[in-house]
């Protein structure tokens, strides 16, 4: 173990929320707290974006039951951002802003991109000499992190999307009579666990049970085949449902549908998927009724619907990574390890962030079903136990209730910046 490194913790969140990155955050203020090298906790709100405006608070000042009830409310409690820093300025503001408030442990809680920027920063103290270190927090719905088994944040959309589609189902099986193709569109970007991981929505892995078709990034999408199995769905079956992530593309690489817009990071804006298949069934199949569904943000906001192991290691991962910077690491994220053991377990190491930063990790070919619609039995063992149990969430007045940071403002140090 390195000598202990005095000073304070900044904590960022950035990227899309998820019903349980508030538990690493949690998990790092908490653990924070039981280190006397550790002198201040503070967050930055809104990701790089509020380091770069020098827009901190204070984490320490936040009661115990709020950061407590952190570990159940969804959403980015210190707010997101999905900003990218470009010039050479905002690297140097970055650093100006570290030392003018002593931050000698960085931790972001993010996705792809977050971890390349951790990766960049880290990379930047060391080339300055300032002692820092800085440690990644795995989070992404989407679950397409390298090096990392699997990522906090995916089970609990997968449980919440696969329980809607049972629901759903219940409903479409009331109400058809060979009649109805329901499209469900999901989030996922360019890698498919999350539409994969619907098919726990079925009962017994029957193939009358919905979802009946799942659609993969990793899949080029035909629309003569895709036509053709909901045709020989709905000859089984009062209704067809099928699950269609969001980034499916055609036999060129194309996008499905996606629009022109894009974010600082150059990624397309995607959505429309679930519109498209209908008006493409609404066209091609004369009877039937075709409609379209989008979650959208709720997916990744349903927290009422959370898992519990996902928010655990979420928890844990915050903890380790505070474990990890006070042992002297730098420039490493932490990630989930499986156990090989019959029964679940889990547990984390670190990798290095340049080995993570935007890769981007597809669902596996070989849990891809023959007919290229479907998801191969063996994949339940990976997922079911990622979904297990359920967040003790509070009500009040018949609604949840979940907390809000109190937010109280560390005194700024610098001049106001003016990016270039």
């Amino acid at each position: 173990m390195e000598e202990s490194l005095i000073g304070n913790v900044l904590v960022a969140q950035s990227g899309g929320p998820t019903a349980v990155i508030n538990a690493s955050l949690a998990g790092i203020v908490a653990e924070a707290l039981n280190h006397e090298c550790i002198e201040e906790i503070y967050g930055a709100l809104n990701g790089v974006e509020g380091i770069l405006n020098e827009k901190l608070v204070d984490l320490a000042a936040e009661s115990q039951q709020v950061i407590r009830g952190l570990k159940y409310t969804p959403a980015s409690a210190l707010g997101t951002c999905r900003f990218k820093l470009k010039t050479q300025e905002d690297y140097a503001r970055v650093l100006e802003v570290f030392k003018a408030h002593n931050i000698r442990y960085f931790f972001y809680i993010g996705g792809n991109d977050s971890q390349d920027t951790a990766n960049k920063i880290s990379e930047l103290a060391k080339s300055q000499g300032w002692q820092m270190r800085v440690i990644g927090v795995p989070k992404t719905i989407d679950n397409d992190l390298p090096m990392t088994d699997h990522c906090p944040g995916y089970g609990s959309v997968v449980k919440y999307l696969s329980a809607s589609i049972r629901e759903l189902a219940l409903d479409h099986e009331a109400m058809g009579n060979h009649d109805i193709v329901s499209i469900v569109e999901v989030m996922g970007r360019n890698a498919g666990w999350i539409a994969a991981g619907t098919c726990v929505a079925k009962r017994r892995n029957q193939m009358e049970d919905a979802p009946h078709i799942i659609l993969l990034p990793e899949v080029a999408f035909n629309a003569d085949y895709f036509l053709a199995q909901v045709q020989e769905c709905l000859k089984k079956n009062k209704f067809c449902l099928v699950v269609a992530s969001e980034g499916i593309i055609d036999e060129n690489g194309n996008y499905v549908a996606a629009g022109d817009a894009q974010d600082s990071f150059g990624h397309a804006q995607l959505g429309g998927v679930g519109e498209y298949l209908q008006n493409l069934v609404a066209k091609n199949l004369p009877g039937v009724k075709a409609r379209s569904c989008k979650f959208g943000h709720a997916q990744r906001a349903a927290a009422h619907c959370a898992s519990l192991v996902d928010a655990n290691e979420a928890y844990l991962c915050g903890q380790k990574a505070v474990q990890a910077a006070v042992e002297g690491n730098d420039g490493m994220m932490v990630a989930l390890v499986r156990g090989d053991t019959e029964k679940y377990s889990c547990e984390t190491v670190l990798v290095p962030l340049g080995e993570v930063a935007n890769g981007v990790k597809h669902f596996p070919e070989n849990w891809i079903a023959e007919d290229k619609i479907s998801i191969s039995y063996q994949f339940n063992k990976y997922i079911l136990p990622l979904i297990q149990g359920e967040v003790c969430v509070p009500f009040e007045n018949g609604m949840p209730a979940y907390v809000r940071l109190a937010k109280e403002p560390v005194q700024q140090q610098l001049p106001p910046y003016q990016s270039a």
